[in-house]
């Protein structure tokens, strides 16, 4: 058995607060003795292995998974806070020392942004009461992980926008401007955070979804996060991405307004006939003047869709161009039909 320690010291060393311990103790995650004061002590060993071993089984990994899954990495930071009076800004301003990036350069402006933009999310919109905030030094530069123990953004946005399923809350993230609370946020937020850094990665109810902007793809999976939302940032420090280019990239006037690709369609393989899907796909699209719809993996589109999307919706939206991408043949041909194109 290793040095027994207070509760204070145990709070420091996993970057927990003190009253979070007390919690995970009366909930029988940790083990404490008590002294004849009736102080409770800690071995600090013990309860580091039964953190990781809880936080391992709220992701539903088991520990020879995690181990399977490890690679070379550093531990450049870690520490949950408690979401209620949380500032993004106040965190960031702790987390950022600890990255030694350098100062006033490109990554330092792109993951200030996007690290403030997903915290903010879990503090306004998960629901959680805590938050998980880790950096790890790894082969491709830095990746800074932001866990709630919320109810999921996936399943927040589906209930928000009455959505059918969780898949489809993916398709509307890709869109920009939606959100559930247009009050308080633009919606902007995970779009050009997904955009800004190497690779984005969103995980919650049970799906993921990654968008790799070092190859220009995008992927969609099952996750083993249930509990709350993950989401995992990558950049390399030496980034030359330009922040500043990048939001004008899809903005007119200051006014974001374009995405590319605005909406692409997961469901590989499948065919899009009725006038309810492409309806539905173009929900909430007429705040943009531009929208690219990508059909790669989509086998066959039907007349009704086709119509819906290029001839009926944009006449009802005159400031909105629709413009599809990643056709095969079967797929061209039923546009250009649609369009009137021989």
């Amino acid at each position: 058995m290793s040095e027994l320690k207070s509760i204070k010291s145990v709070a420091a060393e996993l970057g927990l607060s003190v009253s979070r311990i007390r919690q995970l103790t009366d909930e029988g995650i940790f083990t404490a003795e008590r002294t004849s004061g009736g102080h409770r002590r800690y071995d600090i060993e013990a309860t580091r292995s039964a953190w990781l071993r809880y936080r391992l089984d709220r992701a539903g990994v088991s520990l020879d998974r995690a181990k399977s899954m490890e690679r070379p990495s550093r531990q450049v930071f870690e520490r949950e806070f408690e979401l209620d009076g949380l500032a993004e800004d106040r965190v960031w301003s702790i987390v950022r020392p600890t990255l030694e990036l350098p100062t006033g350069g490109p990554a330092e402006q792109i993951l200030g942004y996007a690290f403030t933009e997903m915290l903010n999310n879990a503090i306004d919109h998960s629901g959680g009461r805590f938050v998980q905030v880790s950096a790890l030094a790894v082969d491709a530069g830095l990746e800074i992980v932001i866990a709630d123990d919320g109810r999921g953004a996936f399943a927040h946005l589906a209930d928000g926008l009455g959505l059918p399923d969780h898949f489809t809350a993916i398709q509307e993230l890709t869109k920009g401007k939606r959100t559930t609370a247009p009050d308080r946020h633009t919606g902007e937020g995970i779009f050009f955070t997904s955009k800004a850094v190497d690779l984005f990665r969103l995980a919650a109810n049970g799906i993921e979804w990654t968008v790799d902007n070092l190859r220009n793809d995008q992927a969609v999976g099952i996750s083993m996060i249930h509990q709350g939302t993950q989401v995992t940032l990558e950049l390399d420090p030496a980034t030359d991405r330009d922040l500043a280019g990048l939001f004008h990239e899809f903005t007119i006037d200051h006014e974001f307004s374009r995405s590319r690709p605005t909406v692409k369609l997961f469901e590989f393989g499948l065919s899009f006939v009725s006038r309810s899907e492409a309806k539905r796909l173009l929900s909430g699209m007429e705040v943009f003047s531009e929208i690219q719809v990508d059909f790669t993996g989509v086998e066959s589109v039907g007349q009704a869709f086709v119509d819906e999307m290029l001839r009926v919706w944009p006449q009802l939206h005159p400031g909105t161009v629709v413009i599809p991408t990643g056709m095969n043949s079967a797929v061209e041909f039923m546009v250009q039909r649609g369009l009137g194109r021989s």
